[in-house]
């Protein structure tokens, strides 16, 4: 008798469609966000190397931790910006009020 087979017949993976995403890391998507148009980038835990600040909370994100990082379809480079993804899901319903003190590292 064979052992049992965990994987389906078939020989990989389903195919990929362009443009789409479905939260796949490191596929880019497209946002409409206060009239203007954003590039969102979804970034695994694994390719995060580098302490972040996220813009929506105003929190370090810490290597190692899933996120999302975004940026205008104009932008240039510098302008991208790493977010969690709640505060990335929940941008309009936060406020721009940063709470930073005199003290606190800017990054």
């Amino acid at each position: 008798m064979s052992p049992r087979r965990n994987r389906p017949r078939g020989g990989g993976r389903s195919a990929r469609r362009d443009g789409e995403a479905d939260g796949r890391y490191g596929i880019e998507h497209t946002d409409d966000w206060r009239g203007e148009e954003w590039v969102v980038r979804q970034i695994s835990g694994q390719s995060a190397a580098k302490h972040y600040r996220c813009p929506g909370c105003d929190q370090e994100i810490p290597p190692g931790v899933p996120h999302v990082v975004a940026w205008q379809r104009d932008g240039r480079v510098d302008d991208r910006r790493h977010w969690h993804r709640a505060c990335w899901n929940a941008r309009d319903r936060r406020s721009a009020r940063l709470q930073r003190s005199r003290q606190a590292p800017r990054y």
